[in-house]
């Protein structure tokens, strides 16, 4: 539902954030939607959401479909826009291949949004999990290791903030921890430098993950080893895996200070 209150002063473009809240309607397993779906999704009037649809048709940002409307692969750009600024995938893309190569389990990387965790770098390799992974999945970040990294990295007063906000996920995870038990947790995972998630998320699902820093030494995303519950023990995991995985996370800590102490030189 979109935020009456949201904006603030004379310079806020309520025809922007609306045009957003319909691109941001269209989750996971909702493939296409109607106009009163996508009305009903937003809290907007059956006409500005017309309106809004028709522009983005005419942008080439959704199309018309057997049941409605879809978005197209063109929104893929709007995300992208953001990874490739920073050069993250760049970076981070070799010293990925070289941790799954090590391993034999996926990697991904991850930065916070709210209280969810959204997937900026992945290096898969074929397994059959339960949860569906891509570049902008989206996940609750209590139950992830790498949200359990990211938000053990935040000052106590942003912390509470970004809890007080609802899940954009559209996921329920298995682990729905009291803010007592998110305490307790966050303080284990800011002592050891690391944070395991036991199909916290969903049945089947183990990771370990801990922090990518930028050259102050700020937690700026978080980088995981992800495997299956049933083919690899938590032992495995972090015995075998978790020492690689720190180790990579150095080498692209290292790498990113290098890259943002490099001026930017325009000719």
């Amino acid at each position: 539902m979109t935020d009456t209150g949201r904006g603030a002063g004379p310079d806020f473009i309520e025809a922007l954030a609306r045009g957003l809240d319909v691109l941001r309607s269209f989750r996971p397993g909702t493939p296409a939607m109607t106009l009163s779906e996508i009305a009903g999704h937003t809290g907007l009037a059956r006409p500005t959401v017309r309106r809004i649809l028709i522009t983005l048709e005419a942008l080439g940002y959704v199309r018309q479909a057997a049941r409605g409307y879809a978005l197209t692969p063109r929104v893929l750009e709007l995300g992208m826009a953001y990874v490739n600024a920073l050069s993250m995938w760049d970076v981070a893309r070799p010293h990925m291949e070289k941790l799954v190569a090590q391993t034999n389990e996926s990697s991904s990387m991850a930065q916070l949004d709210g209280p969810d965790i959204v997937y900026v770098a992945r290096v898969a390799v074929p397994k059959i999990v339960t949860l569906s992974v891509t570049i902008g999945t989206r996940f609750p970040a209590p139950a992830t290791s790498m949200g359990k990294v990211l938000l053990a990295g935040l000052p106590v007063a942003a912390l509470r903030e970004v809890m007080a906000e609802g899940s954009r996920s559209g996921i329920t995870a298995r682990w729905q921890p009291s803010a007592a038990e998110l305490d307790t947790t966050l303080r284990e995972v800011r002592a050891k430098g690391w944070a395991l998630a036991d199909q916290d998320l969903a049945p089947g699902v183990r990771s370990v993950a801990t922090g990518v820093r930028d050259g102050d030494g700020n937690v700026i995303a978080a980088i995981n080893v992800t495997v299956h519950a049933a083919e690899t023990t938590i032992e495995t995991l972090l015995e075998e895996h978790l020492p690689k995985l720190l180790r990579t996370a150095a080498d692209i800590s290292h790498d990113w200070s290098l890259t943002a102490a490099v001026p930017a030189v325009t000719v």
